[in-house]
C-alpha cells in the first residue's frame, strides 16, 4: 500500500507545479476511486471535511502557508504500485484539467463531505472525519 506522501509526489511529478487546495483535492479523489474500483484504500492516512473540502492533514502539515506545490520531497513516485498508478493516472486524466474551486465546489456537493461536515457552519472549523465506508459507498453508486 502507497502512503499518502507517495500518492503526492506522482501527481506533482504527473502535473507539475498545482496549488496545495488541488493536490489535497486530487488525493482525496484517488483514494475514493481506490475504494471502488480496487476495492482497497490506496493510502490509511486520515482524510476530514475541511470548509474548503476534504483535507489530508497529514499533507497539509507539510504544505501549509504555500499555496504553489512544486515537489513534493517526503514521498516517492516509485513506490506506487502499478494498480496504484494506474488509479492515479485516471484521477489526473479526468480532474487534473479542473480549477482548485472547481474541484472544491464538487465535493461540496458530494455525500461524504456533507456527512462529515453535519452540525457544522459553513465556514466553520471541522476535523470530522470522511470516512472509507462513506466514500466506498458514495463513488461506488455513481
Amino acid at each position: 500500500m502507497a502512503k499518502v506522501h507517495d500518492v503526492a509526489a506522482y501527481i506533482v511529478k504527473k502535473l507539475g507545479p498545482l496549488s496545495a487546495m488541488k493536490l489535497q483535492k486530487l488525493v482525496y479523489y484517488a483514494q475514493a476511486w481506490s475504494l471502488v474500483w480496487e476495492d482497497r484504500p490506496l493510502f490509511r492516512a486520515r482524510i476530514e471535511a475541511w470548509a474548503n473540502g476534504p483535507v489530508t492533514p497529514e499533507l497539509y502539515r507539510h504544505h501549509r502557508g504555500t499555496f504553489q506545490v512544486a515537489a513534493w520531497p517526503l514521498g516517492n513516485s516509485e513506490n506506487l504500485a502499478e494498480e496504484e498508478r494506474t488509479t492515479v493516472d485516471a484521477i489526473v486524466k479526468f480532474y487534473g484539467d479542473r480549477s482548485p474551486q472547481w474541484l472544491s465546489d464538487l465535493t461540496h456537493m458530494e455525500t461524504p463531505w456533507i456527512e462529515a461536515r453535519r452540525g457544522l457552519g459553513p465556514s466553520e472549523v471541522g476535523t470530522n472525519e470522511i470516512t472509507l465506508a462513506s466514500m466506498a459507498e458514495y463513488y461506488g453508486s455513481l
